[in-house]
């Protein structure tokens, strides 16, 4: 095999074992499964999905594709960079500063108690807010101890259980409760459905948006200037959030690569997304809603390398290094290495 056939025959051939239909066996679809109870269930919509897929960028160029990468599907996580997204399109409009409290702006919504009051923009994007309380009826604690597979940290406690809380800033957690207070609090920001903004301002300025969805959980609406509007998560942890295809994907991940410009236009300020990509102080592996791998122990992807990852085997990968981004989907997580080794080969054999 040449050039990235290796890889794609290896992705297609270790394809995650979830159901492709979450009806057909729900007890092994998704990741809500491992929260304590009553949080343990679904409370958006979760949609059959497609098979292995994937799109590998050159240059800008489409070098691989594998699948059926025009279908749109779940993306779980990956969302949570999007929302990293709208937090610069939002500072680009004067909306927010990260090292602003986001109390200062936004009082009323959840960051006014002594604790969360320091809470800053940033905090938020880096995962270190330690952001109390509860998000559209979901409580912080339910996500205390939570391990996600590129977490460096050793287990420390059981999921769920009630964790003493730091400082802001000074404590980084993986925690999807706090995600979905970070996606509120940008609605208050836009006041206007984050889907939208998102659609206008970052998709169909690089051509995509086909097929592309951002769904909330059926109770989380609020009512902004006397319009009700849907709070959307950043993944799909219980369901919801986005719909979007493999190109989409890939699509967004070279507006990254470029520096937020796509066809001489800023579409992300460009600082905003150098910024997404420095490692934060208390996480060196994170950035901005961003997987980072200056440490390399992301496997063999270079030093460079910056990720979006979502659950179900869902990859966006940038490598300024090889000018690449690669898409996977519905890998599954235990080969995801073997399929970097492969990618990284090809790249090393197109220079050759």
């Amino acid at each position: 095999m040449t050039g990235f056939e290796e890889a794609i025959a290896f992705a297609q051939s270790h394809e995650i074992p979830w159901p492709r239909d979450p009806a057909a066996d729900p007890a092994r679809w998704g990741v809500h499964h491992d929260d304590p109870p009553p949080f343990n269930r679904l409370r958006g919509p979760v949609r059959p999905r497609g098979g292995v897929s994937g799109v590998i960028l050159v240059r800008g160029k489409e070098a691989a594709a594998w699948g059926e990468p025009d279908r749109a599907d779940q993306t779980y996580s990956v969302a949570k960079t999007y929302l990293a997204l709208l937090a610069g399109i939002a500072h680009s409009r004067g909306l927010l500063d990260p090292a602003e409290r986001v109390s200062d702006r936004l009082p009323g919504i959840g960051f006014d108690s002594g604790h969360n009051r320091a809470i800053t923009w940033e905090h938020l994007l880096t995962q270190t807010s330690e952001w109390q309380g509860e998000c559209f009826g979901m409580p912080d604690q339910v996500e205390h101890y939570r391990r996600v597979g590129h977490d460096p940290h050793p287990p420390s406690g059981k999921k769920g259980d009630r964790r003493p809380l730091q400082a802001p800033g000074t404590y980084w957690e993986y925690n999807d409760v706090r995600i979905n207070q970070l996606s509120l609090a940008l609605l208050h920001l836009f006041r206007r459905p984050l889907p939208e903004v998102f659609l206008e301002s970052v998709l169909a300025p690089i051509g995509g948006g086909r097929d592309f969805r951002w769904d909330g959980y059926d109770d989380a609406w609020v009512q902004i200037d006397g319009r009700r509007i849907q709070s959307v998560p950043g993944g799909t942890h219980w369901g919801g959030g986005v719909t979007i295809g493999t190109r989409d994907q890939a699509r967004i991940g070279q507006l990254l690569l470029d520096g937020g410009a796509h066809a001489g236009r800023q579409v992300v300020s460009r600082d905003w997304v150098r910024r997404m990509h420095q490692p934060c102080a208390t996480a060196s592996f994170y950035g901005w809603l961003t997987w980072l791998n200056g440490d390399g122990r992301l496997g063999d992807a270079s030093r460079a390398s910056w990720f979006m990852f979502g659950a179900g085997g869902h990859t966006v990968w940038i490598d300024p290094e090889n000018e690449a981004v690669v898409v996977a989907r519905w890998l599954d997580g235990a080969h995801w290495a073997g399929f970097v080794r492969r990618v990284v080969q090809a790249f090393q054999e197109g220079k050759g």
